[in-house]
C-alpha cells in the first residue's frame, strides 16, 4: 500500500493547542520537581545537621542566586501542583471536552502565575 500523505518532520512548524503546552510543561514541571526535592532536602538535612551547618544555609540563602533557585522549584512545584489537580478535575469527568480544554488550560497558566508571583514576593 502506497501512502501519498504529507510528511511533516519540521517540528518547529508543527502547532499544537494550548492544552498541549500545558501538559508538557507538566511533565517538565515534574521533572524539575524531582530534582528540586533532593536540593530540598540537602538543604534541610544540612540545616539540621548543626549549628554551623544552619549558619551556613542561612548565610547562603541571603544570596539573589540561592533565592532564584527556590523560587525556581517552587514555581515548578506550585504548576505541577495546579496542572495535577487540573488532570485530577479531568479524571473525574471534569472538563474533559474539547471545548472545555482550552478553558481549563487558560485557568491552569492563570492561577499558576498568580501562584509563582505570590512565592516571588514572600521569598524576596
Amino acid at each position: 500500500m502506497k501512502d501519498n500523505r504529507p510528511v511533516n518532520l519540521d517540528i518547529s512548524t508543527i502547532s499544537l493547542p494550548l492544552a498541549a503546552y500545558t501538559s508538557i510543561t507538566h511533565r517538565v514541571s515534574g521533572v524539575i520537581v524531582f530534582v528540586g526535592i533532593a536540593i530540598l532536602l540537602w538543604i534541610f538535612n544540612t540545616s539540621l545537621g548543626s549549628e554551623e551547618g544552619f549558619n551556613q544555609i542561612k548565610e547562603a540563602m541571603t544570596s539573589p542566586i540561592a533565592k532564584f533557585v527556590v523560587w525556581g522549584i517552587l514555581s515548578a512545584l506550585a504548576y505541577h501542583m495546579v496542572a495535577g489537580i487540573k488532570h485530577l478535575l479531568m479524571d473525574s469527568g471534569i472538563g474533559e471536552t474539547k471545548e472545555a480544554a482550552p478553558v481549563g488550560a487558560k485557568i491552569t497558566i492563570f492561577l499558576s502565575l498568580v501562584l509563582i508571583i505570590a512565592l516571588g514576593v514572600w521569598i524576596w
